[in-house]
């Protein structure tokens, strides 16, 4: 939500800078303009103290624009629109910039405006589509506004105040620090906007406005610890990282992407000792010195940040970078020279997590990985095109099938014809393939016994970046393709009553693997292994498995996960299991509330037993279902198993 109006909030920044009665053009505060000058005009002060620039771009432009795209990253520009207008509803219902506010309605607005239209999807005659449409979202938005302006923006209000309070702890006792140890954490799971814009931004603006500068403008967008920290791995890392972490360096400090320097941390979480400690000495110094910025500085660049430097500052704010540099790099370069490690660590793995915790590809995931398109997508010790790819895992029956059938209708739909998508257990690979796709955790075993090929890191099986930068690295290594149109298999006869059918691709029948009796839409699991539990346990009554298989399901959890993302989870046996299993079946539980799988939410957990292929069909069309958002809305609103079976059989499966 804040980064694609970051061009927002420099412009803010400058005029800021500028125009304030403590800004540049007023000699910080000390200078002889008029208190009815064009500048005073601009800034809000003096005769204008009503009036300006300054304050309604913090108090509505940046906000809106903010609650704006949160709904339109929902729901697109319908989503937006009614993000912005309640988002209005808490800005009108407080006195102070709702940054957090928009960050809550914004989202808020987009989904529930898409779980509205979902009500009546299809069932609007011709010709009132326009009215409907437009008469729900005003609505809507009406009814989000007046909860925004009585509920949400007090709500909001009043932990801004209990922040502001804190901070002001931290500041008059001297412990302001010890906000890193918050912050530096935070910044690698991608909560830096959230704690930097929504919280910091507005207390900092205030203390600006009142002061001419704020230390909290620095709290989150000083470079320094990254900067130390990528100095320490130029000069005593291995590896790729060693060979990247200089240019990584340079776009760190001097283009502001912070998140370049994430992958480096989460390959080594010990290293976060090192920048939450370069943090507080940074922010120390600036204390120590009483300096601040006029305004954010965003991104968070050296340039940007000495272009908001207040000018009795800059010897405070120099230091404060090149102190956090200093301890940074000291903590890191004894961390990385005690490191009794045999690995260099997998960077390709670590930035494929980072780009997992953004929630979206990266910019510059590339520089680290030697300019592939993107983090583990590179050519390795592979020469020449791509022809066979495998997605391979523990037991070769669940995760990786589904991961095959998602990436292999993207590989079809791409036009890449001569190249096949299959997916097998790591046990039974060898080195003839030219790409493997493996769970992050797999990788070492698979590169144990396909030395040759590009490897690939996932830790999501549905929707991971890594699938689109697979197609990119497949037009690159075997030349652009067209697009074929791809005809549709047979849908997969899921229950009973639908006979048995086959699949045009993978020849497997479909008869009575996921039965009516398998299917539990009020599970009632709370944990994963309650969930995994239950899953199994509906595989027992079935008559499909042991006992002993069900134990094999928690076994497999514990070495590698199964959530597969977007909601779903797949529990299954080992490889060594297979010997517990009678028959091919499958079990469906659904869950009110979601369970809490390793960190992910799971509403879906369907236990697997493949005796054979026989389920891998099913789950080609099962993967399909998860990656359509309408579909999923339909199994959450499903009221019986057989309406369960009639959604699963009418997806059609390009295995």
């Amino acid at each position: 939500m804040v980064m694609p109006n970051i061009g927002a909030f420099i412009a803010w920044g400058l005029i800021t800078a500028l125009f304030i009665e403590k800004g540049w053009l007023n000699s910080g505060g000390t200078g002889g303009l008029a208190a009815n000058s064009w500048v005073a005009q601009i800034g809000g002060w003096g005769d204008f103290k009503d009036g300006g620039i300054v304050g309604p771009m913090i108090t509505y432009l940046l906000p809106l624009l903010i609650g704006y795209t949160g709904g339109k990253n929902i729901y697109d520009v319908r989503g937006g629109v009614v993000g912005a207008i309640a988002t209005m509803g808490v800005i009108a219902g407080t006195d102070i910039p709702m940054f957090m506010g928009a960050m809550i309605m914004g989202p808020l607005g987009g989904w529930t405006m898409k779980k509205i239209d979902a009500i009546w999807d299809g069932k609007i005659k011709p010709g009132f589509e326009m009215l409907v449409n437009n008469f729900s979202a005003g609505i809507w938005g009406m009814v989000l506004a007046i909860f925004g302006f009585f509920a949400m923006g007090p709500v909001v209000k009043a932990f801004s105040s209990a922040a502001g309070s804190v901070v002001g702890y931290l500041v008059d006792h001297g412990l302001l620090p010890l906000t890193s140890i918050l912050i530096e954490p935070a910044k690698i799971l991608f909560l830096n906007n959230a704690i930097n814009h929504g919280i910091l931004t507005p207390l900092g603006t205030n203390e600006a406005v009142q002061k001419g500068k704020s230390v909290l403008f620095l709290l989150e967008a000083n470079p320094g610890p990254g900067l130390g920290l990528l100095l320490a791995f130029s000069l005593f890392g291995k590896g790729l990282a060693k060979g990247s972490a200089p240019g990584a360096a340079i776009i760190h400090f001097f283009g502001g992407i912070h998140e370049i320097y994430f992958p480096y941390v989460l390959m080594k979480p010990k290293l976060i000792a090192a920048v939450i400690l370069g943090g507080m000495a940074g922010v120390f110094t600036n204390v120590l010195f009483g300096s601040g910025l006029r305004a954010p500085a965003a991104p968070g660049s050296i340039i940007a940040v000495l272009l908001q430097t207040a000018s009795d500052s800059y010897i405070g704010v120099i230091l404060s970078v090149i102190v956090a540099a200093a301890v940074t790099f000291a903590v890191a370069a004894f961390l990385l020279k005690t490191d009794r490690a045999d690995d260099e660590g997998d960077l390709a793995a670590a930035t494929a997590q980072m780009e997992a915790n953004k929630g979206k590809k990266s910019s510059v995931a590339s520089s680290l990985t030697g300019g592939a398109a993107g983090a583990g997508v590179g050519t390795d010790g592979h020469s020449g095109p791509i022809h066979k790819i495998v997605f391979a895992c523990d037991a070769g029956m669940g995760s990786s099938a589904m991961g095959a059938s998602v990436l292999r209708r993207k590989v079809k739909a791409a036009g890449h014809d001569d190249v096949t998508v299959v997916n097998k257990s790591i046990a039974s690979l060898s080195d003839e393939y030219d790409l493997v796709v493996t769970h992050q955790d797999l990788t070492d075993r698979a590169r144990q016994r396909t030395g040759s090929a590009v490897h690939v890191s996932v830790d999501n099986f549905m929707n991971s970046p890594r699938y689109d930068e697979i197609v990119d690295l497949l037009g690159r290594t075997n030349g652009s393709q067209t697009p074929a149109a791809v005809a549709a298999p047979s849908a997969a006869a899921v229950g009973p009553t639908s006979g048995v059918t086959h699949d045009a691709t993978a020849g497997a029948p479909q008869g009575g693997v996921l039965d009516r009796d398998g299917i539990e839409l009020s599970g009632r699991a709370r944990t994963r292994d309650e969930a995994i539990e239950e899953a199994g346990r509906l595989l027992v009554a079935q008559g499909a498995v042991d006992d002993a298989y069900v134990a094999s399901m928690h076994e497999r959890e514990r070495s590698v996960s199964t959530y597969m993302g977007n909601l779903l989870a797949i529990p299954h046996g080992t490889n060594e299991a297979k010997a517990s299993i009678r028959r091919t079946a499958l079990s469906f539980v659904r869950y009110a509330h979601p369970v809490d799988w390793n960190g992910s939410e799971v509403r879906f957990a369907v236990g697997i037993a493949g005796a054979g292929d026989d389920h891998l069909t099913l789950l080609a069309s099962l993967a399909q279902v998860f990656l359509d958002e309408q579909q999923v809305a339909r199994l959450e609103a499903a009221t019986s198993p057989e309406e369960v079976q009639e959604i699963l059989s009418t997806v059609q499966a390009q295995a």
